[in-house]
């Protein structure tokens, strides 16, 4: 018998990322960008110059889109 046990599978994944690891991504995002985060980094100190907040709201952002682009580019 020659090829995969199960051909399915392949063709229902597609390359796509899993809807449950999109999920947890969202679930992240809210979670790092919640209210109660928020007050941690609403300080009087700088990085790099910047104020905290906003510094901390942009390394997030680029965090959550480099997961993004890595779960979505990666082959299994």
């Amino acid at each position: 018998m020659a090829g995969p046990a199960f051909p399915v599978r392949r063709a229902v994944t597609g390359g796509r990322p899993k809807a449950a690891v999109l999920v947890a991504l969202c679930v992240l995002g809210m979670a790092l960008w919640n209210f109660p985060l928020m007050i941690l980094w609403d300080r009087d100190a700088t990085v790099f110059g910047l104020p905290v907040l906003p510094a901390a709201l942009f390394v997030i952002w680029v965090g959550l889109i480099a997961v993004l682009a890595w779960v979505s580019e990666r082959r299994e």
